[in-house]
């Protein structure tokens, strides 16, 4: 634990004035069902397009890559203010 934020291995969660530690594990929690919810929908999508168009597993593939590809982009953009608020502070 660091004052002010959560070390987690190299990354560190910045956590402004008021924001307690529930706060945080809650936004964490959001981000893990972001993730599931990308990657289960591009599969499901991909298995039901498998279905119409009788290209299986083609598309459960491309699904797959498309759904973790939405949640790494979601991830880091969900995220980006955080870290870049921790090394704003770290700087002065």
């Amino acid at each position: 634990m660091t004052e002010g934020g959560l070390d987690l291995g190299r990354w560190i969660w910045y956590t402004p004035q008021g924001m307690g530690r529930w706060r945080v594990a809650m936004r964490l929690v959001g981000v893990g069902w972001y993730i599931g919810i990308c990657i289960f929908f591009g599969v499901w999508g991909g298995l039901w397009l498998d279905t119409k168009l009788n290209t299986k597993p083609v598309l459960v593939i491309v699904g797959l890559i498309l759904g973790v590809t939405v949640a790494i982009y979601g991830v880091y953009r969900m995220l980006l203010p955080s870290i870049s608020n921790r090394g704003d502070e770290e700087s002065n």
